[in-house]
């Protein structure tokens, strides 16, 4: 199971590097878009916020610790600091345990998704994610999107995250219009403005939720390989006592055996 734990980070590492790399095509797209829209189409809206979507990550396997716990209170605990709660809330738990652990500080569950069990499976996810999140869009549930997932501190750790997925920040596109670009041939496009914008926009929040799953995929592996080689180190520790106490006892037993032998031979010998 530590052999398998650490090939599965291993993996999801290679998956979030494999993102890095097309996230930066993304952004090129935005750029070169928006530098020649001139910012018409990242103009921030100004009505309030209707309904607030967190998208909560978690996983259903064992020999995790707190891992659902922490997550679970943490979302809790942002959502009370931004007003999530002050909107229609709308929580959608990847993972029946916690599904579980949200449920028992009081959330309403409106959906919930099976954890995958391997990189393989993270992109269907993704897709049913996005289907849930674009019919509740459409139905004007929701325009706003938070994700809450753990991500790696070190190999063996893990800190609790929230990501802003929707409404998209406005401050980083208008960054993109005024980052130089990087040669000196500029790209163009054939399709209708809007409709580019609109691809561009699904593809980012298709990465930014594979990679919060990556991440929190990576975290529990860690949590589960800390744990095992806690329990190894404890199994260890604890033979190493028995083994201490078997031969205490048998060098007593041993030393009763010669005394009672010495005595015998002296009551012999004596009498």
């Amino acid at each position: 199971m530590k052999a398998l734990a650490a090939v599965s980070i291993r993996e999801y590492e290679k998956a979030v590097e494999a993102l890095t790399v097309y996230n930066h095509t993304i952004e090129m797209g935005f750029q070169i878009l928006l530098q020649e829209d001139g910012g018409e189409l990242i103009r921030p809206s100004r009505r309030k916020t209707r309904g607030t979507c967190a998208v909560v990550y978690g996983t259903d396997q064992g020999m995790v610790g707190q891992f659902n716990e922490r997550i679970a209170r943490f979302s809790e605990q942002k959502m009370e600091e931004i007003g999530a709660y002050r909107t229609e809330l709308y929580v959608l738990a990847v993972g029946e345990r916690t599904a579980e652990r949200l449920a028992d500080i009081g959330q309403k569950i409106n959906a919930t998704l099976p954890v995958p069990r391997a990189a393989t499976g993270v992109r269907s996810l993704i897709q049913e994610l996005l289907i849930i999140l674009d019919e509740w869009r459409i139905d004007g549930e929701i325009d706003q999107v938070l994700l809450f997932h753990n991500q790696p501190k070190t190999s063996s750790t893990y800190y609790p995250r929230m990501v802003q997925l929707l409404p998209i920040d406005h401050i980083w596109l208008q960054n993109l219009t005024k980052k130089q670009w990087i040669s000196r041939s500029l790209p163009f496009y054939r399709m209708d403005r809007e409709r580019l914008f609109s691809l561009l926009i699904h593809e980012y929040l298709f990465i930014a939720l594979y990679r919060a799953c990556a991440m929190s995929l990576m975290s529990e592996n860690g949590s589960r390989l800390a744990s095992m080689q806690a329990a190894e180190k404890n199994i260890s520790e604890r033979l190493e006592g028995l083994s201490s106490q078997f031969h205490h006892q048998r060098q007593n037993s041993i030393t009763s055996e010669l005394l009672d032998i010495v005595s015998g031979f002296e009551a012999l010998t004596t009498g």
